[in-house]
């Protein structure tokens, strides 16, 4: 039989895990492409022959995913996989009725099928949107395992955004190492916290090659998740993050639900600043579908380096980037701290915008008065340094994961804004990790 025409549809992510673990080596598929979404110019490369294997070795095109029905039609294409996350369920059935009108199959990989089985114990830390909290509780985890003597590994979701070729297996034990592999902010906001509190973070596009170097330093694997992405390994503990000011987004965004559906511990996180019919509606929907799993509270207390300079002025906040865009949120760390501190004005961004986040803006003109620090590349990062200098305000917030200042100058006044994450009550995380025999 000829092999089953197939597209694979991404960002730069989940795509290349799941041609990794289920196609590379399959001869009843031919893959003719990725296409490409969500994170600004990462089409228009290949995926390379060092990661594609003996059945591709000139690699694999990537394409726009806006050129799909003329690929489907121009490449006989039987089936499109559907990989990539944080997209609402009704957007996926979009994107569904428009490949099965063109004649082709369209399909969504099973969680198990793709989670690869380390040697080591495995927590992975997920959620179902992005800009939950993963990042916080993933450090919470972590700080508390090496108290208790373990050795950490996080094992971070990935984003290859660069040069493929030498992306296949990435290890970050300093700051010297984003450098060296010339990361991008959304990388460093990720990896940066970790290195800081003193954990070796893997990363890159080979997970399966990933988790055996990782396995060498480690007694313990912890999965730190991207967007409301499935881990890419079977977890001994699975902790899924939930956001009550976004009620009823854990079960209407794929797969942020099927992360709940597989929860054993379920975090609802930013209690402290949400409202209570929030708090409870996300509750209620736990419960409903996953009566099983630990619900635990918890808060994202936020700390700023000088507060003082708040008070009264007009100021500029600056977000994570991938929480304002894809993650659709309208309130972040900074803009906590700009009404804590008693702003004067959360000033618009808009009107000073430069370059590529004019297009950020018209693609997600929903953001509104925030300022999303986007760099996935050079241009972007001068961009965001050009639009930030330009912005008539008296004060920038930070509410980056990573001090931008590193990354950017930035010539107004500013101010960092930094959180972790604070349980309520018990049970919480060390409870968990105890009775899971973890610690």
């Amino acid at each position: 039989m000829k092999p089953i025409k197939t597209i694979i549809m991404g960002a730069a992510g989940r795509d290349f895990h799941n041609f990794n673990v289920v196609y590379r080596n399959n001869d009843k598929y031919e893959v003719v492409a990725f296409t490409a979404t969500q994170i600004p110019d990462i089409e228009g490369r290949m995926y390379p022959s060092v990661l594609s294997g003996p059945l591709y070795p000139e690699g694999i095109p990537i394409f726009d995913e806006n050129n799909l029905d003329d690929l489907i039609k121009k490449h006989n294409i039987e089936e499109v996989v559907f990989s990539y996350s944080d997209i609402s369920h009704e957007t996926v059935m979009h994107k569904a009725s428009r490949i099965i009108a063109t004649g082709a199959h369209f399909k969504l990989l099973g969680g198990y099928q793709t989670m690869i089985k380390s040697t080591k114990p495995v927590i992975s830390v997920c959620a179902v949107r992005t800009g939950c909290g993963k990042s916080q509780t993933t450090r919470k985890v972590a700080e508390i395992l090496k108290e208790a003597g373990k050795k950490v590994a996080a094992i971070r979701h990935p984003m290859p955004y660069g040069d493929l070729t030498k992306q296949g297996v990435q290890r970050f034990a300093s700051i010297d190492d984003l450098k060296k592999h010339d990361c991008t902010i959304e990388e460093m906001e990720e990896y940066e916290p970790h290195i800081m509190q003193g954990t070796i973070v893997f990363a890159g596009a080979d997970y399966e090659a990933i988790v055996r170097e990782a396995e060498k330093e480690a007694d313990i694997i912890l999965w730190d998740g991207g967007n409301n992405d499935m881990p890419f390994y079977k977890p001994d503990l699975s902790i899924v993050v939930t956001d009550p000011h976004r009620p009823g987004h854990e079960l209407t965004y794929y797969p942020g639900e099927t992360n709940l559906l597989m929860a054993d511990v379920v975090v609802i996180n930013k209690v402290d600043t949400a409202d209570p019919a929030g708090i409870e509606t996300v509750r209620t929907n736990i419960e409903m579908v996953n009566p099983s799993a630990v619900i635990i509270e918890g808060d994202s207390p936020i700390t700023v380096d000088n507060p003082g300079m708040i008070s009264g002025k007009r100021v500029l906040v600056v977000e994570d980037g991938p929480t304002l865009t894809h993650g659709g949120m309208k309130i972040g760390a900074g803009t906590v701290a700009a009404e804590k501190f008693g702003a004067s004005e959360m000033v618009d961004p808009r009107p000073y915008l430069t370059g590529k986040l004019i297009d950020t803006f018209e693609q997600y003109p929903n953001i509104g008065t925030l300022l999303p620090a986007m760099g996935y590349g050079s241009e972007q990062v001068k961009d965001l340094e050009d639009t930030i200098n330009k912005t008539d305000c008296d004060l920038v917030i930070i509410g980056t994961p990573i001090d931008l200042r590193r990354i950017v100058n930035i010539s107004h006044p500013n101010v960092r804004v930094t959180y972790e994450l604070q349980e309520r009550g018990n049970p919480n995380i060390k409870d968990v990790l105890k009775e899971n025999k973890m610690i």
